[in-house]
């Protein structure tokens, strides 16, 4: 009887832990969905910025690049730089946009948290902030890029894929199956870690000293933003290109 007890008391703790959240949040009601609104909100801004940068920087191209053009091909050559060297030279190509697409977006999400005033916009509930400050965004990066490495594994190698997981001995079976999810739980919490860290302590710095002593702290959270754009798209490209090899 006591037994049972402790386990219905286990079990009501453990609920009211699902239910508990950090802060308030703004949803809207989609069907039966709830969803939240901030992050669809800034999402939509960053992806409008992406897509206007795209668009006024090749609406006049020329032979010799000039003004945005230049910037926008110098972009390019970056991110296929990038995707060449962790894929390889023979399957780089087919991986440019989803590389490209992901750094982009990953680095304008963190940069608008240090450089638009998200605050000054008011909501019922909550606040906006950076896309990438919201768990949900970064895990379903993260899953997105288990996905793609999944097919390109797949669509390389056949099913023949699936022989990594018992190399270069049976016996490391379960530790390789581990490693799969492994992946898009350290990319996710690593982004997201990084991005609410960096915010909070701009935030409590503000508070405290809030004319010198912040500046130099964002200009290093917009330096770390960048370098966790590049963090996650490089590993993104790495575990695709390892996926279309064979076992070393």
């Amino acid at each position: 009887m006591y037994a049972i007890e402790s386990s219905v008391t286990t079990s009501n703790i453990v609920y009211q832990f699902s239910g508990v959240e950090v802060g308030q949040h703004f949803y809207w009601q989609i069907g039966e969905l709830e969803v939240h609104a901030q992050v669809l909100i800034t999402s939509w801004i960053v992806i409008g910025i992406l897509v206007l940068f795209a668009f006024l920087g090749t609406r006049k191209l020329e032979t010799v690049p000039n003004g945005g053009q230049n910037f926008v091909e110098y972009v390019l050559e970056f991110i296929r730089d990038l995707t060449r060297t962790q894929i390889g030279e023979e399957e780089y190509r087919p991986w440019i946009p989803f590389i490209g697409t992901l750094f982009l977006f990953i680095f304008v999400c963190n940069w608008s948290g240090a450089l638009l005033p998200w605050r000054v916009i008011e909501l019922p509930h909550g606040e906006l902030a950076a896309p990438t400050n919201d768990i949900n965004t970064t895990v379903a990066l993260a899953l997105l890029t288990s996905v793609a490495y999944f097919y390109a594994g797949l669509s390389k190698r056949g099913i023949s894929y699936f022989g990594k997981y018992v190399q270069p001995t049976p016996v490391l079976l379960p530790i390789n199956i581990l490693e799969d999810f492994t992946k898009p739980l350290s990319l996710s919490f690593r982004l997201f870690g990084n991005i609410l860290a960096d915010e909070l302590v701009v935030a409590v710095l503000i508070s405290l000293v809030p004319l010198v002593v912040p500046i130099p702290m964002m200009f290093l959270g917009l330096f770390t933003s960048a370098i966790q754009a590049l963090i996650f798209a490089t590993l993104a490209a790495a575990y695709i290109g390892e996926s279309m090899e064979g076992h070393h």
